[in-house]
């Protein structure tokens, strides 16, 4: 079912953090927030029972299509066409109080990179767009056309992490001033020639497009909300496990994973009975990284980060009488 020429990353290992293989078809409901082209969903359902439920979400238009056509010729497969980060939401409207596994693999998939027209590399001529869901928003084109030498150079250096955001952003705005920017590879030679120096083996233009494509389909703050749902709606039991490929999406994932697992930190000098410390609401918490065999069969692994947890029987906290 999957596309043959599409490697995804950490695959076996997802899925054993999620569904562990005891030999059984695991029951219940699980969620592939991120479905891609199914590397990850099409290995989940194979440890999946008969009767057991799997919600794919996607806010890519061409993957969700992909997914329908899976559901097709298997029943357990719902398919939503939406960002991750309106999980609770999404999976209110379907009746689904509790889960018991939530996937995703944060960031632009292989397929979007490779699709010139959908304007996320910089190695390839199309469109500057860089949206995940083609049917809504900002185009990077139609950004970048009007956005101030500031927010460019906020963006640049905060989604980035890119020392040279003053001079790119400059740059930016005085090509602009002579011609529109709207395309790929045109965008890149602008990044390229005010970049200085750049790391060994990484193009001029990574930190940037990067920068503008996180920013533009708000993928930080559609993470942050994802976990936070995931929290509300895992089953005691479930498991998460999240693969992100940028420091700033670690980053998060890590801190969210810890603070979860770790409550007792924050109350730690506070004369309090150990029966009164709050107790973790996951448990297990695990990374796990690539190998060399897979780094070297797939290049694009080696930035890969795999985090999973198990959710505890502890009652999520009550804020004014409802739950956290």
């Amino acid at each position: 079912m999957t596309d043959s020429l599409h490697r995804s990353v950490l695959l076996d290992e997802t899925v054993q953090a999620l569904v562990p293989d005891d030999g059984v078809p695991a029951d219940g409901v699980y969620v592939d927030g991120t479905f891609g082209r199914g590397g990850h969903a099409a290995q989940l359902l194979k440890r999946l029972s008969a009767s057991a439920t799997l919600v794919v979400i996607d806010r890519d238009p061409e993957a969700i299509a992909v997914a329908r056509e899976w559901a097709k010729s298997d029943a357990r497969i719902i398919c939503i066409h939406g960002a991750f980060g309106d999980l609770a939401e999404l999976l209110t409207l379907q009746g689904l109080a509790e889960v018991d596994g939530v996937m995703l693999d944060v960031g632009v998939s292989s397929p979007q990179i490779d699709q010139a027209q959908r304007g996320f590399s910089f190695m390839r001529d199309g469109p500057l767009d860089m949206r995940m869901d083609t049917s809504q928003g900002q185009t990077a084109a139609q950004w970048l056309a009007q956005a101030s030498l500031e927010e460019v150079r906020e963006v640049i250096k905060n989604y980035g992490e890119e020392r040279f955001a003053l001079q790119i952003a400059k740059a930016i705005v005085a090509r602009r001033s002579v011609r529109p920017i709207e395309r790929t590879l045109d965008f890149a030679d602008i990044v390229a020639a005010a970049v200085r120096t750049r790391e060994k083996g990484q193009h001029p233009a990574t930190r940037t497009f990067q920068a503008i494509r996180i920013y533009l389909n708000r993928e930080l703050e559609e993470l942050d909300r994802a976990l936070e749902a995931t929290l509300t709606h895992l089953r005691p039991g479930g498991r998460i496990a999240v693969i992100s490929f940028h420091s700033l999406e670690d980053r998060r994932v890590k801190q969210f994973l810890q603070k979860a697992s770790k409550p007792n930190a924050a109350y730690a000098r506070l004369p309090l009975r150990e029966d009164q410390m709050p107790q973790p609401i996951l448990a297990g918490v695990k990374r796990v990284l690539p190998t060399s065999d897979e780094i070297f069969a797939n290049a694009r692994s080696r930035s890969a980060v795999l985090r999973f947890a198990q959710r505890t029987q502890t009652p999520l906290p009550t804020v004014a009488g409802r739950r956290r």
